[in-house]
């Protein structure tokens, strides 16, 4: 599928205002050169005795006309250009939103919340300079280069193309040297401050983490060291601003000389009148002015490019992962990758998508994933059968792959080989539709800054308050509501720092009854609960999810009785499984891990046996 560019489709989009932009600017250089002129010829034409006031009165008329319009047709061209660029800036941040919003997911496994946060907003508002600082500057440029040639030929052609010479070395040959002397130091200076920016929210996320380690100091002086890193290559970037000022100058300051001398010629030819040497003389400023800036523009151009890159690095992430990957079919062990989805539909149900909140069934046939081609394999040879209502435990140490089953199941990640499939179809297909199949509860759900019901109105926007009270109910919320200063419209301050773990954890339980899917995954929802805040905890998400499909991932046992199948996992592999008491009859170490879970069980299975 062919990827749309980030600047093509606005170029078609505003072709006219575009072209209005470049005509007001042309038109303000013209303007100014008209305004110099005049004033020249003005100044020129007062020294000596006119033989008519109006040889006098019509250049004042004209001075005062030009000086008004040069105004005018600015703020014109600049409100025209700012208002164009602003609405292409604002349909780049929503094209990049409709990218990122229902990939969430996958986003979430492949790129830094600093990358992100980044193209919001830094690389998307740095592309307007593309329009404001190069596009448009670098075409005007090329206008008045081409009408100053043909200006000055109409007097004399062999100083036109010398003009033509200064020109180029102004619009060419200055702004390529500068390219290929900064293009390195400009993209480690983008590149630098992207990191800066990564290291910044990274730390901001983790700011409590800092204080309580003490080590804020530690934090503060290597961000410094940093900053100065980018502060040096920017300095650097700085000299040579001003020596390419300098030498576009000197080359202005030979332009003003050459000038001078050529129509101090003419007059002496009897090609001009006096009065015109001043008005060609001045003329040369606010046209030099229409070139100085094309130097750096073109090199910004790496910075845009890096900018460039880092969207693009982004939507090719979402194609390869919408294709299934590129990592070819292959089997971890060799085998073919199946991903035919006839023999797989479960008896009894379509063989399309979900078209009921009741019904998900969960295949899972020969399913490796690997998140790069050379890498080692997360999951591998994996086969699960969870029909609705199936509640199945994960179980394993970090790094076992637990992760990426739940994000395969979710369809987040498209497998390397096998497939993944509910009632039949690709799990990676439904897309923005997973959200009405699966629900998640993860360690850490994130409670927005507003009420409480508007918090668990997110899993249906179009609840009434009945039916949130009646979530809030089943997990379990009334004591906490009752509690509040104004019920279920009380605010939850930022992340929800009002509440304790426990009841953030509630609360966004509500918000996944309320989403009613029949499939919900539970990502280790008590890490970091005390033990009886645990219990309860779990206690109510059993009871709440009666008839649903609950996947739960978690480090140790703690109500792993209440699942209908225990599966230990350990280097993407299947170690164990079976239901709890299967496990505790049968594998010594799964019984040593409930154990260590349950220090009572040991005291209770030795009275037992004594």
């Amino acid at each position: 599928m062919k990827r749309e560019g980030w600047f093509a489709p606005y170029v078609s989009s505003y072709f006219w205002r575009f072209l209005l932009i470049v005509l007001l600017g042309a038109l303000t250089v013209f303007s100014a050169s008209s305004l110099m002129y005049t004033s020249g010829f003005l100044i020129s034409k007062a020294s000596i005795p006119p033989e008519n006031i109006l040889m006098i009165y019509v250049p004042i008329v004209g001075v005062r006309a030009f000086g008004t319009s040069r105004a005018v047709i600015h703020y014109v061209e600049r409100l025209v250009g700012h208002d164009t660029i602003l609405r292409i800036l604002s349909q780049m941040r929503q094209r990049l939103y409709r990218i990122l919003e229902p990939q969430a997911l996958f986003l979430s496994s492949r790129f830094r919340t600093g990358d992100i946060l980044g193209m919001l907003a830094d690389d998307i508002e740095y592309l307007q300079n593309v329009y404001l600082r190069t596009v448009f500057p670098a075409v005007i440029s090329l206008i008045i280069y081409a009408a100053a040639v043909i200006a000055i030929g109409t007097f004399d052609v062999r100083f036109a193309l010398l003009v033509g010479l200064y020109i180029l070395v102004l619009v060419a040959v200055l702004p390529l040297v500068s390219l290929l002397v900064t293009q390195k130091r400009q993209r480690e200076i983008k590149q630098a401050r992207n990191r800066l920016y990564q290291k910044l929210t990274d730390a901001v996320l983790g700011m409590s983490d800092w204080m309580i380690s003490g080590r804020q100091g530690q934090f503060v002086e290597t961000y410094e060291a940093d900053e100065q890193a980018v502060a040096r290559t920017d300095a650097a970037l700085r000299r040579w601003a001003r020596i390419r000022m300098f030498l576009g100058q000197s080359v202005i300051g030979l332009g003003v000389l050459s000038m001078i001398w050529w129509a101090g010629g003419e007059f002496a030819e009897g090609a001009i009148p006096g009065t015109l040497i001043a008005a060609f003389v001045l003329v040369v400023f606010p046209v030099a002015d229409a070139f100085l800036p094309v130097s750096e523009a073109i090199e910004k151009i790496p910075q845009y490019r890096n900018s460039l890159e880092r969207l693009a690095g982004v939507a090719e992430g979402l194609t390869e992962k919408a294709t299934g990957g590129t990592n070819g079919g292959a089997m971890p062990d060799g085998g073919e990758s199946d991903r035919s989805g006839g023999d797989d539909t479960p008896p009894g149900l379509p063989d399309a998508a979900v078209t009921s909140r009741q019904l998900a069934h969960i295949l899972i046939r020969g399913v490796g994933y690997r998140y790069a081609k050379e890498a080692e394999w997360s999951v591998r040879d994996l086969t699960l059968d969870i029909p609705q209502g199936k509640k199945i435990a994960i179980i394993g140490r970090s790094g076992a792959g637990k992760s990426t089953l739940l994000k395969l199941i979710q369809g987040a990640l498209a497998p390397t080989a096998g497939a993944v499939k509910i009632n039949g179809r690709d799990a990676a297909s439904y897309g923005d539709r997973i959200p009405s199949i699966i629900s998640v509860l993860n360690q850490r759900p994130h409670l927005f800054d507003t009420t409480v019901a508007n918090n668990i109105r997110l899993g249906d926007p179009e609840a009434s308050e009945e039916q949130i009270a009646r979530a809030g109910a089943l997990a379990k919320l009334g004591d906490l509501i009752a509690a509040l200063p104004a019920g279920y419209d009380t605010r939850v301050r930022e992340a929800g720092q009002r509440f304790s773990g426990g009841e953030r954890q509630r609360i966004a339980l509500a918000r996944i009854l309320l989403q009613n899917t029949p499939v919900v995954l539970l990502d280790e929802p008590t890490v970091g609960l005390d033990p009886r805040t645990e219990r309860e905890l779990l206690s109510t998400i059993f009871a709440a999810m009666e008839g649903k499909t609950l996947i739960w991932v978690t480090h140790h046992l703690v109500g792993a009785e209440r699942m209908d199948e225990v599966i230990f996992m350990e280097n993407g592999r299947v170690e164990m499984r079976g239901t709890h008491a299967e496990l505790l009859a049968s594998e010594p170490r799964y019984r040593r891990l409930y154990e260590l879970d349950r220090p009572g069980y040991a005291a209770q299975r030795g009275s037992a046996a004594r």
